[in-house]
């Protein structure tokens, strides 16, 4: 008798085996730019690059291994909410700063 994760609705809940390896590369994808910072072994842009990558890596892992975010649930309704979610975020932001930016000038004088 085979024990299936995957409920009605066609979302995975993960295996003991998925959550320990998004476990093991959170921790990893964290020390790593610790190391990096404390260390202070690239120039300082280099290193603000690096540690934003490793935060995007780490988002990823994050929405893969704990969230169980994929395009097979639902139809692709779940990965579909997602995206939205991420570009209205992204327009929130652009906007804000570009507001931001115009008001600085503006003020300026």
């Amino acid at each position: 008798m085979s024990k299936s994760n995957v409920t009605s609705s066609g979302a995975d809940h993960g295996t003991l085996k998925s959550y320990i390896i998004g476990f093991m590369l959170s921790i990893l994808l964290t020390v790593i730019p610790y190391y990096l910072v404390v260390e202070k072994s690239v120039p300082t842009v280099t290193l603000i690059l690096l540690v934003v990558a490793f935060g995007l890596v780490q988002l990823l892992v994050q929405l893969v291994f704990f969230l169980h975010l994929n395009t097979k649930s639902e139809k692709g309704w779940n990965f579909q909410s997602f995206v939205f979610t991420a570009l209205v975020v992204v327009i929130l932001l652009a906007g804000s700063l570009w507001i931001m930016y115009n008001l600085r000038i503006n003020m300026m004088h």
